[in-house]
């Protein structure tokens, strides 16, 4: 196959041909030229709503853009991705994460099966379970109700039901206490395990292959924990697992019936919508969790209908890449405005930078032009007293996105309208930023001296033009939730086909795992490989000293 290159491609030259015009716009003077811009550059679908304007860009942009994605073929490898095809080439499977929240009535073919029974079957299970623990049927070895939920997972196992769980907060059952553990540093656990009781525990062990070191290390680590209070003939009452693997989990101690089932055709960090969301359904009810699924069909069925001009995932996977393949922009800051959104930007990180931290199309090729951007974030409040300084006056451009909810779940008076003038004032002040003319006059104004003035200029000018955009979501509702996943899910598979990259692999993170298992037997064992370089010997000798056991 020939080596991909989108520079080569008409559309991009066409792009680069426009940004020598863009390059001496200012987005004051875009919003002064165009009353309309704000109407122009808005779209609402799927209960989101977006405001793209504060973006460098003017309809010829946006069209060339679309150009761009018809000429990678977006739209035929979106309509590729729904029907089942296996579009992940280097693992050979389809990517239907979109299938989890399709209708029981419609069909979804995969190897001339129809998955879409096989979902509902799993989650009608999950909901006939999430019941039974949410009105105390499902008891403990004393016959106490379950009070706490440990979910054991890592990366999509851990991030989805954790994020999703604190963003839907007001919606979590108020008997239930939900707990994640991901991390194989045993702090984590020994941390949780005070805290709990075990009579009242149920442990939720999600590993496809239930094998994932991380995740079977802290099951076992809770498993020997519960046996110091009760007997292995209770495990199943404290233990369920999201697998596929029936002998391992019953070995376990975990009774097949409440093992919950999910496919090779759903990647990790797509899997918050399969068993996977076992802890969520639980939290928040089976009718929520529905409502959840639901929000992310309704921007599937946009994202999959509306044309690319009119299309919010498209827009913001194709502004994207103008930000980052055009501007120059080396990453993208996250900042939701609503606390139970903290978890949000981790998210977004493992969902984006897996999916495109890639250097090689689809053919095995290197690309030639940047891929993935760093995404990174926090609340929207605590940033500004972080590290907005660098986004409005550091050396680099980052582009931010604010996600901003305009009803709140709370009654605390005046806090929301704060909390949205600080969202929509930092967006309007890396648009405007301030001129030395503006400092200026408003020094003066207080009286600064002449000399004074001069020297404070250049600290108190701030250069503007800095690309944003803002979501508004009406309420974060388990809809609004699965809409606003969906719609970054959408982007990232948009960028993906226009960079050509494969966006449902990750051969990137399994090189370390296999050096783990030799460096582990390394450090409980009696000797040391000479095959490390010298550094990685040299941490391992001190790792053994510290442990008590000889350096070689």
């Amino acid at each position: 196959m020939p080596t991909f290159s989108l520079p080569a491609s008409a559309p991009y030259k066409a792009l680069q041909q426009h940004l020598s015009d863009a390059k001496q716009w200012q987005m004051r003077d875009l919003f002064k030229q165009d009353s309309d811009r704000f109407d122009k550059f808005s779209l609402e679908a799927a209960g989101l709503f977006i405001d793209f304007s504060k973006n460098i860009i003017n309809e010829n942009t946006l069209s060339l853009l679309c150009d761009l994605a018809r000429d990678a073929q977006v739209e035929s490898q979106r309509e590729a991705m729904f029907a089942g095809d296996k579009i992940n080439l280097t693992e050979k499977r389809a990517v239907l994460h979109t299938a989890l929240r399709r209708p029981a009535s419609d069909t979804v073919m995969v190897d001339g099966h129809n998955v879409v029974p096989d979902v509902h079957a799993v989650l009608d299970r999950m909901g006939a379970f999430a019941e039974r623990v949410r009105n105390g049927t499902w008891r403990g070895y004393d016959d106490r109700e379950i009070t706490d939920i440990v979910n054991i997972g890592i990366g999509g196992s851990y991030l989805g039901p954790k994020m999703t769980c604190q963003a839907l907060r007001p919606f979590v059952h108020s008997r239930l206490k939900l707990h994640f553990i991901s991390n194989v540093d045993g702090h984590d656990l020994a941390a949780l395990l005070p805290q709990i009781n075990p009579a009242t525990t149920l442990f939720i062990v999600a590993s496809k292959t239930f094998t994932t070191s991380e995740t079977m290390t802290n099951a076992q680590s809770a498993r020997a924990w519960l046996l110091r209070s009760t007997t292995e003939a209770h495990l199943a009452k404290h233990f369920v697992a999201v697998s596929t693997q029936t002998d391992l989990v019953t070995r376990f101690g975990i009774a097949e019936e409440n093992m919950f089932p999910f496919w090779d055709w759903v990647g990790g960090r797509y899997s918050v919508w399969s068993a996977i969301g076992l802890s969520l359904a639980i939290a928040i009810g089976i009718d929520n969790f529905k409502a959840f699924l639901a929000g992310a069909h309704a921007m599937d069925q946009h994202f999959r209908t509306a044309p690319l001009e009119k299309n919010l995932p498209a827009l913001m996977g194709l502004v994207g890449i103008w930000n980052r393949n055009f501007l120059g922009s080396d990453s993208v800051s996250i900042a939701p405005y609503h606390q139970d959104l903290a978890l949000f930007p981790g998210y977004l990180q493992q969902l984006e930078m897996e999916s495109n931290g890639k250097r090689v199309h689809v053919d095995g090729n290197a690309v030639d032009f940047a891929t993935c951007p760093v995404i990174w974030g926090d609340t929207g409040t605590n940033g500004q007293h972080a590290y907005f300084q660098l986004l409005h006056q550091g050396s680099d451009v980052i582009p931010v996105d604010f996600i901003a909810v305009l009803k709140p779940s709370h009654q605390l008076p005046l806090h929301q309208e704060r909390l949205l003038a600080n969202c929509f004032a930092q967006s309007e002040a890396f648009m405007r930023g301030k001129s030395a003319d503006e400092v200026r006059k408003e020094m003066q104004a207080q009286g600064v001296s002449d000399n004074d003035i001069e020297l404070l200029i250049p600290h108190r000018t701030f250069p503007g033009n800095r690309p944003s955009t803002t979501i508004l979501l009406d309420e974060l509702t388990p809809a609004a939730l699965g809409a606003l996943i969906a719609l970054y899910e959408h982007k990232v598979f948009v960028q993906g086909v226009v960079w050509g990259l494969n966006s449902f692999d990750q051969w990137g993170v399994e090189l370390g795992k296999v050096l783990a298992k030799t460096i582990e037997g390394e450090l409980t064992g009696a000797t040391v490989s000479a095959q490390h370089d010298g550094s990685t010997n040299g941490l391992i000798a001190r790792a053994r000293t510290a442990a008590g056991k000889s350096a070689a």
